[in-house]
């Protein structure tokens, strides 16, 4: 289908693979995300937008890579998600493989857990309610004293041991049920223990592949059940196809301006040059020769390719990403993006022929507009700079404008490194000398979390309604939903400010060239040229979209 809904992307098993110029270290940071173990609250940190419901039973809640990878799992590949934002920078795909493996992994563990709750937990039911009850108000307590629970709770669950010695001791009842109730507190304690090397276990596993992400040495994920075997998996084709859906969204040149927060994807408008002047025959000549804005667009496209090329061997700009978009219109507090559809679309994306009428004839009112850009993916992907041209003629004026979008690093939350499982302490008596103290991978409330979550992770729906479900920002794209300002970063803003310069030249040459062909009077379009290659050297990030009005 054209409009890209019911795409079938066949022929072919295999999983496929994105061609974008995504760097490693954005990917990596938020593909590490998945395996971590710290609070779901964290994800606050990096963008407020991000709601997460709150628990009916703490006992029951996700941390932050559970909610992560089940919440992107969901809105990327979900039959009924809804649009998505290309993540610049980054590739999408690689990171929904890496929630669809940590989820995985999760699920194994969750599968022997289920059978510890069920040879421990089945036959002695009432020990492990008491047990489970006791760890519940335990998190409760520290939830509302916002802290750990305290000396309050560990009394409570010195209570609780206590009433199992007591069981255990000296039972109320006599014949079978006095010796059930000796092992009905015991019994669950034991398998917490067994449930404990397989927690650690598959903590240790998830540990490690979140380091390797952040330092850069990760490995890529394994789905193989996205990859059918026989025509009959149709769970495997379904993922399959629902990954190149992602792939050919992810390709689309089709973007959307939200008003102050600039291109989603590309970032805040930080900077603006508008040539504007009037299109007058050259001496001599009695009228111009009629060109269109595709004719001076196309120059433009073929200048800025020359861009990599200099003429001294110090370096330079890198190959760049040259591309005609085509630019939507959407509120800034919009919850959703609707992409053009009709003959016209193929896979989300604008036909040439579409592109070229856009670009001749929607100027002025409504409907969308085209943008040709110019896009740089530096530092490993944590920097996308984007300048966009476009050109329009308006009765005897023709403007060129360039605008200049950057998009950050990915948030600090995503590149921490996991907290090691040990601390260095000063001896107890020699002070001057140090030794290493081994600490626990996870602690006991942790076990019996998963423990308790773990027979119900085949029902999502029961376990999201218990445990809280994380709500991602929308319109939701999976890089500039994280990003951080890219000013912070001394050098990152020099790459951006020192981008400007070259790519502006090159616009102003390749649209005067255009001018002079056909017989107009350039003399207007060199001096404002020139008055703006001077002003484009002292730029500096601006609110460009917020005016003072």
């Amino acid at each position: 289908m054209a409009d890209g809904k019911g795409f079938d992307f066949s022929p072919g098993a295999q999983v496929p693979l994105i061609g974008t110029e995504g760097g490693t270290a954005a990917t990596q940071a938020l593909s590490s995300a998945a395996y971590r173990d710290s609070p779901v609250e964290d994800l606050r940190k990096a963008n407020e937008d991000a709601v997460f419901t709150p628990p009916r039973l703490s006992l029951f809640e996700p941390n932050l890579g559970e909610a992560f990878a089940r919440s992107v799992q969901v809105r990327m590949l979900g039959a009924a998600r809804g649009e998505l934002v290309q993540s610049f920078g980054a590739e999408p795909q690689s990171v929904v493989e890496h929630c669809l493996a940590a989820n995985r992994i999760r699920q194994e563990r969750d599968n022997r857990l289920t059978i510890v709750m069920a040879v421990f937990g089945l036959l002695f039911l009432p020990g492990v309610l008491i047990w489970l009850g006791a760890f519940q108000l335990r998190r409760s307590l520290a939830k509302a004293q916002d802290s750990k629970a305290g000396p309050l709770g560990a009394v409570i669950l010195l209570v609780v041991v206590a009433f199992a010695a007591l069981l255990i001791i000296k039972p109320p009842l006599t014949g079978f049920w006095r010796q059930y109730l000796r092992v009905m507190m015991l019994v669950p304690v034991l398998g917490w223990f067994w449930a404990k090397r397989i927690c650690e276990q598959t903590a240790k596993d998830l540990r490690e592949r979140w380091a390797g992400l952040v330092s850069g040495t990760g490995v890529g994920a394994k789905i193989p059940e996205a990859v059918p075997r026989n025509p009959n998996q149709t769970r495997a084709e379904t993922l399959r196809q629902s990954l190149a859906k992602l792939s050919a969204e992810q390709n689309s040149n089709v973007v959307f301006y939200a008003g102050p927060k600039g291109i989603l994807g590309m970032g805040t408008r930080w900077g603006s040059w508008q040539m504007a002047e009037e299109l007058v025959p050259r001496d001599g000549l009695a009228e111009i020769h009629p060109f269109r804005s595709w004719d001076v667009i196309r120059a433009i496209h073929d200048k800025l390719r020359m861009l990599e090329r200099g003429p001294l061997h110090t370096g330079g700009f890198p190959k760049a990403s040259i591309r005609h978009w085509v630019v939507a219109p959407t509120g800034e507090n919009a919850k959703a993006i609707s992409r053009p559809t009709g003959a016209e679309v193929e896979a989300f994306t604008v036909k040439d022929f579409e592109i070229q009428r856009i670009c001749n004839n929607q100027q002025f009112g409504k409907g969308n507009r085209h943008y040709l850009g110019i896009q740089f993916v530096l530092w490993d992907g944590q920097l996308v700079i984007t300048l966009m041209v476009t050109v329009t003629v308006l009765a005897q004026t023709l403007r060129v404008e360039v605008t200049g979008h950057a998009l950050g690093p990915v948030h600090p939350i995503f590149t921490a490194p996991p907290a090691p499982n040990s601390k260095t302490v000063s001896h107890p008596v020699k002070f001057w000398e140090t030794h290493t103290v081994q600490l626990p991978l996870i602690h006991p409330g942790e076990v019996v979390r998963l423990a308790a979550r773990a027979p119900l992770t085949r029902f999502p729906s029961v376990l999201d309604h218990l445990g809280g479900t994380l709500a991602l920002p929308e319109p939701f794209g999976l890089r500039h939903t994280w990003a951080d300002k890219p000013w912070k970063h001394r050098f990152m803003a020099d790459d951006a400010l020192r981008a400007a310069t070259p790519v502006l030249r090159a616009v102003h040459a390749a649209a005067i060239h255009v001018m002079k062909e056909n017989g107009v009077d350039t003399s207007h379009f060199t001096n404002r040229s020139l008055m703006l290659s001077g002003l484009v050297q002292g730029a500096e990030p601006r609110k460009a979209d917020a005016y003072d009005a």
